[in-house]
């Protein structure tokens, strides 16, 4: 059975991984520079309408009261609604402070914007993999991982998930090495440039 933080990764990480996936196999260097130079001096700007679309429907199923500001009773709502119902209160508190204050949607965006674009977005991808990796093979089961985006959180169609596996490295194990994949999302796929 998956963790309640491997579905919320399946649910709201996979999609801007393959999304970026996409984006690097087809952007040139000097355009993921000139992305990189803007800062969030405009968190909008940051992102694609696509993307900012894929947050606000992320951002509504987070707001459980619909009141336009994620609360603590709102994450411990959605972590109840995947299936973990004893969330410590510190646990919930350290989310609340990442936003230093309410956090609004533009608040939820730039968190998002702030750890997308941090100065080492390869390793963040790589330790939300290793959550699925308890062995540290470098590997996830193709399979499993099929399974958890196929039946938990925001389930994914057959064909997003053949999508999806379309350009995931995959052993002879029927393994995903996920750590060439954070290559391909960060860098681009060579055999597109």
């Amino acid at each position: 059975m998956a963790t309640p933080a491997q579905i919320l990764i399946c649910h709201f990480l996979w999609p801007a991984m393959q999304e970026a996936s996409r984006k690097a196999g087809t952007r040139g260097k000097a355009a993921a520079t000139k992305q990189a130079q803007r800062g969030s001096s405009n968190v909008f700007s940051m992102f694609e309408q696509a993307q900012i679309q894929e947050f606000k429907e992320a951002f509504s199923c987070i707001d459980q009261n619909r009141d336009g500001i994620i609360c603590k009773s709102d994450l411990r709502e959605t972590y109840s609604q995947l299936g973990k119902v004893s969330v410590p209160d510190e646990e919930l508190d350290a989310m609340l402070q990442e936003g230093k204050g309410p956090i609004n949607f533009t608040v939820f965006l730039t968190l998002f914007g702030e750890k997308l674009n941090g100065t080492d977005p390869e390793e963040a991808i790589l330790s939300a993999f290793r959550v699925f990796d308890p062995s540290g093979k470098g590997v996830v089961s193709k399979e499993g991982f099929k399974q958890l985006l196929l039946t938990q959180a925001d389930k994914f169609s057959q064909a997003e998930v053949e999508q999806m596996f379309s350009l995931t490295p995959v052993d002879l194990a029927g393994d995903i090495d996920y750590k060439s994949l954070c290559y391909i999302i960060t860098h681009g796929d060579e055999k597109e440039e």
